[in-house]
């Protein structure tokens, strides 16, 4: 097989499409140690010059989704998956899954840990004392359709050619790449088996697309990959400027998505779980209208809280924490940043923020780190409000001054005071569906 290899390769160099029964050879060869990495190295690079069809991109999807496990949801009614694209602060999956609960859909979904300034879901979950995020095939199904909503970390061997190939595109500079990005990400997505799956690409400061035209064309991507797949899949790109909601680090966005649950969270939050609530119901064939009613009542008469309540205890938590999320492991040590002049604050550098949680100890720089759920930072002030001087923009809560020093140096140089009142961009900047 390897002899022809070089041919395949060149064929991408001169910009030719590849069939589906080579891409197999390519992708399959490799993650079966046939192929060695510097001709897929190779031929990665030749991809990130070339380009891919969006036919190609979607069988090479395929291909990398079968490269391992597949979870079959057959068994379940009205399967969504929910993914984001990473962002600083970023809780949704803790409120809009329970939503989605509540709201007659199921929610059987792999969830994953943080890495470098972005939190994982995991993560923040098991800030819960007792929570675990592993569960037999059989018992995650169960309880999938008993409650409507179960979380694990990925543990199946989900498209192990992804991995495989992110590792090398890591070290040959094709990270940024938009074929190879949303194929990686939707090859997990496909091969965990939900019927629906709901995007939220991040645009901004904190996200790894940095414009809303590189995120339109990612979305475009993951939902044509989904549609070729037979999968019904909408985005919603929403900017990631500054980060979501008040509160950043493991047990404090808890402490945020319950409060959201009960009604009370930041309207950015909020909005954003409604919005994506209402493409998972409209891709169900309801009307925009009616699913956005339905969405924000089930944070208005406790009902998604009570799914929340319910997925905790049944994965081993302590739901009393969740009537009382103040009792959580929180950092005992505060420090403040305050406006030296005042003003409006102009803006919030989310990548500033998701760093100084990582340095804080709350985040990981490698897998596997062990994390300190309790630390993390609280936006006192969000863009566009007015700010007096000596006034507090920012609180720390740190361990010990771990990181305390790095940490103030990045909220010092990531929130910025001016005399103008900027207009603050929109939260939803579009939708491809």
């Amino acid at each position: 097989m390897t002899s022809h290899i070089p041919d395949l390769i060149a064929k991408k160099r001169d910009g030719q499409e590849h069939s589906r029964a080579e891409l197999e050879t390519l992708v399959l060869g490799y993650t079966r140690g046939e192929v060695p990495d510097y001709q897929i190295s190779a031929w990665l690079m030749a991809i990130y010059l070339r380009g891919m069809t969006p036919r190609e991109v979607a069988d090479l999807t395929l291909v990398m989704a079968g490269s391992g496990d597949q979870f079959d949801l057959s068994s379940l009614s009205n399967t969504v998956d929910k993914h984001s694209t990473g962002g600083v602060g970023d809780k949704t999956s803790l409120i809009l899954t329970p939503m989605l609960a509540a709201l007659g859909l199921t929610v059987a979904k792999m969830s994953g840990r943080g890495l470098a300034h972005t939190g994982g879901t995991i993560d923040k979950l098991e800030s819960i004392p007792g929570w675990d995020g592993t569960l037999s095939d059989e018992a995650f199904l169960a309880q999938a359709r008993e409650i409507g909503l179960a979380l694990v970390g990925q543990s199946k061997d989900l498209a192990p050619a992804d991995g495989l190939l992110y590792a090398l595109r890591d070290v040959t500079a094709t990270v940024a790449c938009l074929p190879l990005i949303a194929s990686s990400i939707m090859s997990k997505k496909l091969a965990s088996g939900a019927q629906t799956i709901v995007l939220d690409v991040k645009v901004g400061a904190g996200a790894f697309m940095k414009t809303l035209d590189d995120g339109r064309e990612l979305a475009r991507a993951m939902v044509d990959i989904g549609s070729h797949a037979g999968r019904k899949v909408r985005a919603v790109l929403t900017d990631m400027d500054a980060p979501l909601g008040h509160l950043a680090g493991n047990s404090l966005e808890v402490q945020e998505a319950v409060a959201t649950l009960n009604g009370h969270g930041p309207h950015d939050l909020t909005e954003l779980c409604v919005a994506l609530a209402v493409e998972a119901l409209a891709a169900y064939g309801q009307d925009p209208h009616e699913a956005e009613s339905r969405a924000r009542q089930t944070l208005q008469d406790g009902s998604a809280l009570a799914k929340f309540r319910a997925f905790v205890a049944a994965q081993g938590g302590d739901p009393t924490f969740v009537d009382h999320p103040d009792k959580l492991d929180v950092a005992p040590g505060r420090a403040e940043v305050l406006a030296e002049a005042s003003g409006y604050l102009q803006a919030v550098d989310a990548l500033a923020v998701g760093q100084a949680v990582l340095v804080l100890g709350g985040g990981r720089e490698r897998k596997g780190e062990q994390i300190d759920h309790g630390v993390g930072v609280e936006l006192v002030k969000k863009p566009g409000e007015a700010v007096q001087a000596g006034e507090v923009l920012a609180r720390i809560y740190h361990r010990d001054g771990r990181g305390l020093d790095t940490a103030l140096e990045l909220l010092r140089g990531g929130l910025s005071v001016g005399s103008t009142q900027l207009e603050v961009p929109e939260l939803i900047l579009g939708r491809v569906e």
